[in-house]
């Protein structure tokens, strides 16, 4: 038996045509080829990434997340941390390509090499591997046990029944599918390691199997890694310490909607401001003589990265001796700042570019669609016991 999707009520149903609403305005911007449109989508993939592995302690700059999806060297993360990161984007790259793979099959299978996928590079993980004893989640400020799973015998036939469930077809709304496949992964806890990692990933794979378009936008991972809190509690108030699948999962559900609708405002948001970004970078290279190529690579700078010189080589395809001329333009312009020695050197956004930041603004605020959810959370939270449930 696993958690039961709970009937919807009047809020959630409004809220549901709201998020369609904003998505439907997002694919009708898509639907116009604009020279922005792939600068967002890399890096709401790479906010995701950098998002779920916050949850779990993993913490790297968005330019770090960014340079894993080209297998680039970080800044900034240490070893240990970017060969998490690394794990994870081969993992949701692999969910992003066999979404869209008609031949492809969501079986036990699939989700034990996603897992491999994410955490090869530590074998003492069990990468792969179900669990075979049983499992304790403890708080790591107590060292309560906060969660128990169920007997490791039993995760085998519960995650073939999360995968017959997962393939029926139905009328389910997929938001509210991908929200219980999630709850579902994380409440079983099949592996020793990884298990809210693999529970997020599971989410957005069945969000884009299901017809979601554009699932690097509609995926909920950077908006969880920034509410972890809200995320554990959540969490506590529907587990309640151990494997209860007759437990009542509508305040997660409502959880996920929340997430979405918010995530919906942010991705539009961006969008707007993105528009706005290039319009005004247009303007700066006219009058300076500087090569449109660059222009990507400047939007990058307005978002807070690094730039690296062999970075604009892969993306422009220029040589390096262009990529050194194109940043010494960009830098005396004041587009630019070197930051560093030669060897290790990078470049930031300089006063012009600052100025430019400051004229697209911060974008509109967020409304909230449940309003009374922080408070409800908190209050189901102290009921339980600790907040932190259900992570690794």
């Amino acid at each position: 038996m696993l958690y039961r999707t709970p009937p919807l009520d009047l809020h959630d149903v409004q809220v549901l045509e709201e998020i369609a609403a904003m998505r439907g305005e997002l694919a009708e911007h898509l639907r116009v080829p604009r020279r922005w449109t792939g600068r967002l989508r890399r890096t709401a993939l790479a906010r995701a990434i950098q998002g779920s592995n916050s949850i779990e302690g993993y913490r790297v700059d968005l330019d770090d997340a960014d340079a894993a999806l080209d297998d680039e060297e970080p800044l900034s993360a240490d070893q240990r941390t970017f060969a998490e990161i690394r794990g994870y984007r081969q993992a949701l790259g692999y969910v992003l390509a066999m979404a869209r793979d008609e031949h492809f099959s969501l079986d036990a299978s699939a989700v034990r090499s996603m897992h491999f996928m994410m955490l090869a590079h530590d074998l003492s993980k069990s990468p792969g591997q179900y669990r075979q004893r049983e499992i304790y989640v403890h708080d790591e400020q107590t060292e309560e046990i906060v969660y128990t799973g169920p007997p490791a015998d039993d995760v085998p036939r519960l995650m073939g029944e999360l995968m017959t469930e997962l393939n029926r077809p139905d009328g389910e709304d997929p938001m509210v599918h991908a929200a219980m496949a999630h709850l579902n992964l994380v409440m079983v806890h099949p592996f020793r390691d990884g298990n809210g990692r693999m529970a997020r990933a599971l989410q957005t794979l069945v969000l884009a199997r299901r017809g979601v378009a554009e699932s690097e936008f509609a995926s909920i991972e950077e908006w969880l890694g920034a509410n972890t809190d809200d995320y554990y509690r959540v969490l506590a108030a529907t587990g309640r310490g151990e494997w209860r699948p007759d437990g009542d999962a509508h305040l997660w559900v409502s959880f996920n909607l929340r997430a979405h609708h918010m995530q919906a405002q942010t991705v539009r948001s961006r969008w707007r401001r993105a528009q706005r970004s290039y319009e005004l970078l247009d303007e700066l290279l006219i009058p300076n003589r500087l090569p449109d190529r660059a222009i990507d690579a400047l939007y990058s700078g307005l978002l807070g990265f690094r730039l690296r010189r062999q970075t604009y080589v892969d993306q422009t395809g220029v040589d390096a001796r262009t990529a050194s001329r194109d940043f010494k333009a960009l830098a005396d312009a004041g587009l630019l700042r070197a930051v560093g020695e030669t060897k290790g050197r990078y470049y930031v956004a300089g006063l012009v570019l600052e100025e430019v930041r400051r004229e697209v603004g911060r974008g509109e605020p967020l409304v909230d669609p449940y309003p009374w959810m922080v408070v409800e959370l908190a209050k189901a939270a102290a009921e339980v016991g600790p907040a932190r449930t259900v992570g690794p």
